[in-house]
């Protein structure tokens, strides 16, 4: 009896154990999460990621430049001092590789062989383009053929390739996709960028064209005359509406926003050279601005009570001071402290919703009336591109807060007395394309590089490693995984520092 019981135990055991495998697939299947995501939204990651918008843009390109400036040391050392801080250096590359082209790359290999997303694999095409250029900008040799094709390919050591490579590369990836954007095709109705408008995608693609042109202008003229007139006449930006430009909300952030309202309040201040170059011609950008808090002597002092947008009271930072130094010229000035000096205004310009633009029709303009001069193009004049550049990027300031707009009147008032200089016209172009850029930091460091305007005054700190910064350094990390190829494209560029120049830059 008893061994009856136990064979009847072990033939329940196995039927309940058949009925168990054989509905195990569907037991351990979940019917929440996803199997398979859109590449439009992959795509969409890559582009909101495509602004240079971050805590190392504040320590180093914006600081290049003469835009912003810290006296702090420690994880704020950069521009500040001139000095080399690879943790702040690094910033670029990590949110390039890792954000954009990682999921660029990856849209592209799922969907270069259906022909019903065609459009959007040439504005992948065009997003990545322009991650790689902002990339070999600041770094010069970097990853190009192989980078961030670890996903895609499994490659882990990527070789580097020259800059002069990459651009000739960058220039047909941007002809060919513009020409292959299909208003027929399939529209990306959930691109963030422009709802797959393929006009404007095709502006868009021209306008890195033009760009690109341009950095070309003193290491080949011909190029650059001939990639110019091909981005002209293919169309580019030239109104505001048009814009490449990331929106940020309550739930995605300004990620400079969001330092300067946050552990970075009080630590970033505008530069005495911009500052004095906008109240040296009367610029109503200024007010829009800047902001001082008259009298504060100390972060928590920095109250709205304090504030100040009237451009006749606004002090730039000077150059070259640490902590100590800021005190002392602070005082030389009869300030309160060095808490009072002018800064961006972060609750306009640098506020947490404030938008991050790629491209912008004033900056278009302003490159297109160097075009023009150079004789690059022949529609236009130069005056005309010039003074619609000046025009554009006051109606943008607008676009930041509505408390930042700058009246018509104010414009034309401006604009009247001062009208382009013919007697110096590349200059005068150039440094209204360091104010046309304000906040977009490499760009401002690529074209301070390329067309040597503004005519700022070496970094006078005592401790300083060059007299001008030319380019950033590698990540460490990268020299540690990747030596090999990080090697082999410093022995062809030369010493991995802040002194060495990029290709283009002559």
């Amino acid at each position: 009896m008893k061994k009856l019981i136990n064979n009847i135990f072990i033939l329940f055991l196995l039927t309940y154990a058949s009925s168990c495998d054989q509905n195990f697939d569907e037991w351990n299947t979940n019917r929440v999460n996803a199997t398979s995501v859109d590449p439009v939204f992959q795509f969409n990651l890559a582009v909101s990621n495509s602004t240079a918008s971050s805590f190392g843009t504040l320590v180093y390109e914006m600081g290049i430049v003469q835009h912003i400036i810290s006296p702090n040391s420690g994880v704020l050392t950069g521009a500040n001092f001139n000095q080399d801080n690879r943790a702040a250096t690094q910033t670029n590359w990590q949110n390039y590789y890792r954000n954009v082209i990682k999921n660029t790359k990856d849209v592209m290999s799922r969907v270069k062989d259906d022909a019903s997303r065609n459009n959007l694999y040439q504005m992948t095409r065009i997003i990545q383009a322009s991650a790689f250029m902002l990339l070999t900008d600041t770094y010069g040799a970097i990853p190009y053929k192989e980078g961030g094709a670890g996903v895609t390919d499994q490659i882990f050591f990527p070789k580097y390739d020259t800059q002069e490579f990459i651009y000739n590369d960058l220039i047909k990836e941007l002809t060919e996709a513009s020409a292959a954007l299909n208003p027929s095709g399939k529209i990306e109705t959930a691109d963030i960028l422009y709802a797959g408008n393929i006009a404007k995608w095709k502006r868009f693609a021209n306008s890195m064209l033009l760009r690109a042109g341009m950095r070309l202008s003193r290491v080949d003229q011909n190029k650059a005359k001939q990639v110019v007139s091909t981005a002209f006449a293919g169309g580019v930006i030239l109104l505001n509406t048009d814009n490449a430009v990331i929106l940020h909300d309550n739930n995605y952030l300004n990620p400079i926003g969001n330092t300067l309202n946050s552990t970075e309040a009080a630590n970033f201040y505008m530069t005495e050279p911009f500052v004095n170059f906008l109240k040296s011609t009367k610029d109503p950008r200024l007010g829009a601005i800047a902001v001082r808090y008259v009298g504060a002597k100390s972060g928590p002092e920095q109250t709205v009570a304090r504030q100040s947008f009237d451009p006749a009271v606004q002090i730039g930072m000077p150059m070259g001071n640490d902590n100590a130094g800021a005190v002392k010229v602070a005082a030389s000035l009869s300030l309160a402290s060095f808490y009072d000096f002018s800064q961006i205004d972060r609750r306009r310009i640098a506020k947490l919703t404030a938008p991050n633009f790629i491209v912008t029709a004033s900056q278009n303009n302003l490159l297109l009336a160097e075009a023009r001069e150079r004789g690059w193009i022949t529609s236009g004049t130069t005056a005309e591109y010039f003074t619609n550049g000046v025009r554009l990027h006051m109606q943008q300031m607008a676009s930041y807060d509505a408390a930042s707009a700058i009246s018509a009147d104010a414009i034309t008032t401006y604009l009247a007395a001062n009208p382009l200089d013919n007697a110096a016209p590349l200059k005068q172009i150039n440094e209204q394309y360091w104010v046309s850029s304000l906040m977009n930091g490499p760009e401002a460091f690529a074209n301070f590089r390329r067309s040597g305007f503004p005519t700022l005054v070496a970094n006078p700190f005592t401790g300083r490693e060059v007299p001008f910064i030319n380019r950033l350094t590698y990540p460490n990390s990268e020299i540690s995984v990747n030596k090999e190829n990080v090697g082999a494209a410093i022995s062809a560029q030369g010493a991995d520092d802040l002194a060495t120049k990029v290709w283009w830059h002559k």
